[in-house]
């Protein structure tokens, strides 16, 4: 689907007409984490970071927070927004979550998602995702000891496809088709993501698992991820935050990051995406953004806990997450951890 094609799109009932789209140019990314072995810099992450004040002002930026990037599975909140208002049938709050998931592959998460696709009398069969392992590492080492292949359920989006497959049913559009980037279910999300970011859709291509990927700036994807946490709860951005909240097991897994991310911080939605990106987002309206420039996913919370700090959140409880040991001989000898302005107290 083109630039044009999508701007063509019929469009949704609760479009607003959002800003122009971000330029699309290679980003100017700044240093934002160093690795340090025996007090020496061995290693720079570059990237952009964002970080935005309860009212919305950039409260701190780094890097290039304009340019056009893809959000990967960080958008996935966002879309799961447009599956309710492109008509998503009612669903428990934990199948909710799963909607807006990149899941481990637990069985928690697979019995969910089979739920979401029963519940239509549907079954896995439908599903148009790749095929894939389990994305957690426990689960995938169990799931290739019982003798098991990669399949559509397993594949960490199976939530979100198996929630645009019935929505698409409820509204009688096409099944077979529902991941061409002309399917009316996409010009719904696009829709929702123009809308929630405030910014028209610079680019469209595919996903890792065959979805259309919208991209949009780091500035307009944090903004977004804000609307979702102040939402009132009667509203379908309101509900995507609730069940975010609810069940943070669903949004990625045990012992994952964004889970434990969570559940430390009362009242925070957190998603991540491939290729370095971060979104988080307090119940006030504070709210951070990363993007990690080579995708480097060990550098990716160390940044999104230096940019929390500067939120105003407490260092003790972001300390889990604000480095990783550099390991020499079995030992500790240096950490990964946030650097340059994002990072002005840290050890270089």
């Amino acid at each position: 689907m083109s630039e044009q094609s999508l701007r063509q799109s019929p469009p949704s009932s609760t479009r607003r007409t959002p800003g122009a789209p971000p330029d699309v140019r290679e980003p100017a990314h700044a240093p934002v984490a160093h690795m340090v072995r025996g007090g020496l810099v061995e290693g720079v992450h570059h990237g952009s970071v964002v970080v935005l004040a309860a009212d919305g002002s950039v409260e701190f930026q780094a890097g290039d927070i304009e340019a056009a990037f893809y959000p990967r599975s960080a958008l996935k909140p966002l879309q799961a927004v447009g599956l309710l208002r492109a008509g998503l049938p009612p669903l428990d709050d934990a199948s909710l979550a799963l909607t807006a998931a990149s899941h481990s592959g637990a069985a928690v998460h697979l019995s969910a998602a089979r739920r979401l696709l029963r519940s239509a009398g549907l079954t896995e069969d439908a599903l148009r995702n790749v095929p894939d392992l389990p994305y957690g590492a426990e689960e995938r080492e169990e799931w290739l000891r019982r003798g098991l292949g990669p399949t559509r359920l397993a594949q960490n989006c199976s939530g979100k496809h198996a929630a645009m497959l019935i929505t698409a049913q409820a509204r009688g559009w096409c099944l077979d088709s529902y991941l061409d980037p002309g399917h009316p279910l996409q010009w719904e999300l696009a829709a929702a993501v123009e809308d929630l970011t405030g910014q028209g859709i610079a680019h469209v291509t595919v996903d890792g698992c065959g979805a259309p990927l919208f991209a949009v700036s780091l500035h307009g994807l944090t903004r977004a991820a804000a609307r979702l946490a102040t939402a009132a709860p009667d509203t379908d951005e309101g509900r995507i935050a609730a069940a975010m909240r609810a069940h943070p097991e669903m949004i990625a897994g045990e012992g994952r990051d964004v889970t434990r991310l969570m559940r430390a911080i009362p009242g925070m939605i957190a998603k991540d995406g491939f290729e370095g990106v971060q979104i988080a987002a307090l119940p006030d309206g504070r709210a951070v953004g990363v993007k990690i420039a080579d995708g480097a996913d060990r550098a990716r919370m160390p940044v999104t806990a230096a940019a929390l700090e500067r939120c105003g959140l407490d260092p003790r409880i972001l300390a889990p997450f604000a480095a990783a040991p550099v390991i020499g001989g079995g030992e500790p000898v240096g950490s990964l951890r946030a650097a340059g302005t994002l990072a002005p107290h840290s050890a270089p």
